[in-house]
């Protein structure tokens, strides 16, 4: 997974601002003009437009920097492939400099200033005002006509991103819906974290011609999910193993909410874990033994009995948190998970429990330990502000674990700094339950013998690709059944390359 692994970077890897302005200034040392850039990539959005929509009159609106250089490139494109185009400037063009003014010299049309009256009679807007580096809100005037095209349901092609999302975050300062954005090189971050993802629309990867070594020469420590990260680290089964060689993973169970567990376990048996198996408090044993059969129901009743369970070294890897309760025996349990540094994943209630001892828990963690919180569970442990990657990166790195901060754009962050964030999962995940069956299949891998940060990774993929193929009416517990067909997708790929 790290870059250094392959001749040229992934094509999951996710540029930051500042790398992109680091590989445009190689491109320009290694001999390919700053002119010539542009042109490739104004190029690039005026093939996407001839593309995807039949001729119709164009506004293109363009900033003051080298976004709107590209705009100005966009509009010569389409001019002369024979579209009726206007160009509008936020600005005057005697304020603009090298690249862009270039492009603006070479634009035979008129210019109009940036205003409502611009996109009259439009078709299709071209939002080339600002990039991906802004770091303020949008001008007033500039959000409002940028809302005017949205209200008039205009379709708009974004260039590297629609104005008004950081690069770097996804935040939005006042950015409108692009149809589609086209973006060059490599997507960055503010392309696939929310609500970025969304506004972008389609997203669009164009080559603008980096020789080769100028990606190869940026530190990658970005990505977006892809089993090609991780692909190579999964688990296979082999003719001599048996169930022991596969893993076995324990989960803690609650009481009285037992369904939690009960589809963690079953994940993680789906997943490929050898045996599975199910700490439970003697009350339970019965609700719990009524509803599994391949998974094993060990009751614990008496003071030392977990701690008995744990002496045996064949199980690998351990969770603890979903419908165990917000108490001191779920805190003491962690603990004992912890100290005997295997694999654990901590989840929902074993997360909050330590929202008042966060170095407690930090200076118990012995092994591999992965953590799922939600936002709210991981404001209660984490004082950390900033972005959802920034905030990730940092708790994994003062807690030393793997952080899976859940959502639509859910962020895996490694202690060393590198993180992946996921994309790939659909509405229908937001259902009671889902977030279980996703701590589940991450054990279910753990117990395999897979990294922490891979086995969180692929766990957060192919539990949207599971939600994926089955589409509207999902229950949690429809997931782990859908599990033998995502992996036989995965192993039929990898067997493939």
């Amino acid at each position: 997974m790290k870059d250094a692994e392959h001749a040229r970077p992934l094509p999951s890897a996710l540029l930051s601002v500042a790398q992109m302005t680091q590989a445009d200034r190689a491109a320009i040392a290694l001999g390919i003009p700053g002119p010539l850039l542009m042109l490739n990539a104004g190029n690039a959005v005026a093939q996407e437009i001839i593309r995807r929509w039949p001729r119709c009159a164009v506004t293109v609106v363009c900033g003051p920097g080298n976004n709107g250089g590209d705009g100005f490139v966009v509009a010569i494109a389409l001019l002369e492939a024979g579209w009726p185009v206007r160009v509008a400037l936020w600005g005057a063009k005697e304020n603009l400099r090298g690249d862009a003014l270039l492009y603006a010299t070479r634009w035979s049309g008129s210019i109009e200033p940036l205003s409502a009256a611009a996109i009259e009679g439009a078709g299709l807007v071209v939002d080339a005002l600002f990039g991906s580096g802004l770091s303020r809100s949008l001008d007033a005037q500039v959000a409002g006509i940028l809302a005017t095209v949205a209200q008039r349901e205009l379709p708009m092609i974004a260039v590297d991103v629609p104005s008004g999302v950081m690069g770097d975050s996804g935040a939005s300062l006042g950015a409108s819906q692009a149809v589609c954005t086209v973006t060059f090189a490599r997507k960055k971050p503010g392309h696939v974290l929310q609500p970025g993802r969304d506004l972008c629309g389609e997203i669009v990867v164009a080559d603008i011609g980096f020789p080769s070594g100028v990606l190869e020469s940026i530190a990658i420590d970005t990505w977006e999910n892809h089993p090609d990260l991780w692909r190579s680290a999964m688990p296979r089964a082999i003719a001599s193993g048996n169930k022991y060689t596969r893993g076995h993973a324990l989960v803690c169970g609650g009481y009285p909410m037992t369904g939690a567990a009960r589809m963690a376990a079953r994940a993680a048996a789906r997943i490929g874990a050898g045996l599975t198996s199910i700490a439970v408090p003697q009350i339970a044993f019965p609700v719990y033994a009524a509803a599994l059969t391949s998974i094993m129901v060990q009751p614990v009743s008496q003071e030392g009995d977990f701690t008995r369970l744990l002496a045996d070294p064949r199980y690998t890897a351990c969770l603890i948190g979903p419908g165990a309760g917000v108490n001191d025996a779920t805190r003491r349990r962690a603990l004992e998970l912890l100290a005997t540094a295997r694999p654990v994943l901590l989840d929902a209630d074993a997360i909050t429990v330590f929202a008042s001892r966060a170095d407690e828990l930090e200076q118990a963690i012995r092994g591999p330990c992965v953590m799922t919180p939600h936002e709210g569970e991981f404001a209660r442990l984490f004082s950390l502000t900033g972005d959802k990657l920034a905030r990730a990166r940092g708790a994994a790195l003062q807690s030393g674990t793997v952080i899976v901060l859940k959502g639509a754009d859910t962020v895996i962050a490694a202690p060393d700094g590198r993180a992946i964030v996921n994309t790939n999962a659909p509405a229908s995940l937001a259902t009671a339950g889902s977030g279980d069956v996703l701590g589940g299949m991450i054990l279910g891998l753990l117990a395999q013998g897979m990294d922490a940060f891979c086995a969180a990774a692929a766990g957060v993929w192919m539990h949207g690709a599971a939600a994926l193929g089955f589409g509207p009416g999902l229950l949690a517990e429809d997931l782990p059944e859908l599990l033998p067909g995502v992996l036989r997708q995965l192993d039929e790929s990898r067997g493939s390359r």
